[in-house]
């Protein structure tokens, strides 16, 4: 089982949103410069997590996108669900046709690990991940960092 690009980047950039919420609608450039997430890329997965009603757009200046829901109540196997991302185990995607047209040997023990990994991903929401130290650890060392980004730039600015 792999979970791929997509998935890894939804929650990541989920999760992102989430630590930010405070500051109101966010831009995906921010998310973008923060996570070293493609600015194309992310437009396409918000154009899903939007669809699935996970977030809400905000038009405008100083526009962005915000959570549609309580961060406590949002699971990071819908945000997985809503990019269309699986988590299956299996070889065969669960149809049960691993082994010529049938149900190889063992089907049943990838199946059930694939439903464990399912439940794992549905227990954990975007506020439980946010109050982890190591989080906001790396979430603090990402502002930093990104502060220091406009600040350069700016320098760079004045001194054209």
């Amino acid at each position: 089982m792999r979970l791929t690009t997509r998935g890894r980047y939804a929650v990541t950039a989920m999760l992102d949103l989430a630590l930010h919420a405070g500051e109101g609608p966010i831009s995906l450039s921010d998310i973008s410069r923060r996570q070293a997430i493609s600015l194309s890329y992310l437009e396409q997965l918000f154009a899903k997590l939007r669809k699935n009603q996970l977030v809400a757009s905000v038009r405008g200046p100083g526009g962005g996108y915000r959570l549609n829901r309580d961060d406590g109540a949002i699971n990071v196997a819908e945000i997985i669900d809503a990019v269309n991302e699986s988590v299956d185990a299996t070889h065969c995607g669960g149809k049960g046709n691993c082994q010529g047209g049938e149900v190889c040997l063992t089907h049943d023990l990838w199946e059930q690990l694939s439903d464990h990994i399912r439940g794992f991903l549905g227990a954990v929401t975007l506020r439980e991940l946010m109050v982890r130290q190591e989080v906001q650890a790396v979430g603090r060392r990402q502002d930093m960092r990104t502060r220091e980004d406009v600040i350069k730039l700016s320098r760079d600015d004045d001194r054209l």
